[in-house]
């Protein structure tokens, strides 16, 4: 990641991941957008959505953003819903299917939990007491509070489980499986991954979620906001003076949702940036 963004300083003098905003102008030779069209997307590791522009080459990542969400909503949509989509689709929840989600009060997780419900799952929510009415509100029907009750004791077993806590350890949580039960870890170490990896003597049961960013999932996701499926997660809007702000309340996990950073004065109206 250090090659990527640069080792001594950043290549990019510009963060920011996410974003949503209004087409000022398009090239060309560009198909399928609009000056004028509303959207949301990703820059990858080009970086640069705390700008005030964002310039961006043809095949970036971008979509319609939901008729149905602000501009903010719409910035921190990607930032979890993508990882839990492409998760529980690897996982295939399907009608029935009890799902796990382990750290369900996360970005991640709490689309995680939504997504499972909307596939068919009956979802159990792990984290903190003080999350748990914010869990439920995304449909989960169990909670377990992770600081009063260990997790791995559990006397349940689990078709799926969704595990966004690093720091699991998978041997355990694989008991808590169904013979049949399948385990993603959407914020995987090393260790996971190899043993996801495919090679000889790893765990069929082990996937990784990935990224799972794409046009088409960007599509899909803003066609299940639009249906009533989805529900944005944001914790605050902040104005971009406030960016330092922003990134201390990621890093200290002091929020319920996405923190979104708002860009010029008629932010909501025109252009939003998720903080990662």
């Amino acid at each position: 990641m250090r090659l990527a963004l640069g080792v001594r300083r950043p290549r990019r003098h510009v963060l920011g991941l996410y974003f949503a905003g209004v087409i000022d102008a398009v090239g060309t030779d560009v198909e399928g957008f609009e000056v004028g069209d509303e959207v949301y997307g990703t820059t990858g590791l080009r970086l640069g959505s705390y700008g005030e522009h964002l310039v961006l080459p043809a095949k970036a990542i971008i979509a319609p953003k939901p008729t149905s969400m602000t501009f903010a909503e719409a910035a921190a949509l990607p930032l979890g819903a993508s990882n839990a989509l492409d998760g529980l689709r690897c996982a295939e929840v399907g009608s029935g299917d009890r799902v796990l989600v382990n750290g369900a009060g996360g970005v991640i997780g709490a689309y995680g939990v939504q997504i499972a419900r909307m596939l068919g799952g009956e979802v159990t929510g792990v984290d903190a007491a003080y999350k748990e009415s914010f869990v439920r509100s995304m449909g989960a029907i169990d909670f377990v509070d992770y600081r009063s009750t260990d997790v791995t004791t559990l006397d349940d077993r689990f078709d799926v489980i969704f595990d966004m806590v690093p720091s699991s350890r998978v041997s355990r949580m694989l008991d808590l499986l169904e013979p049949d039960g399948r385990y993603v870890s959407g914020n995987p170490r090393l260790s996971t991954m190899l043993r996801a990896s495919r090679l000889p003597f790893t765990d069929e049961r082990v996937h990784v979620a990935t990224a799972g960013e794409s046009r088409a999932a960007f599509a899909e996701l803003a066609a299940m906001v639009d249906a009533g499926q989805l529900v944005g997660i944001v914790d605050r809007v902040l104005p971009m003076e406030q960016a330092a702000e922003a990134h201390r309340l990621v890093e200290t996990e002091q929020r319920l949702g996405a923190i979104v950073l708002a860009i010029g004065p008629d932010a909501e109206q025109r252009r939003a940036a998720a903080s990662t």
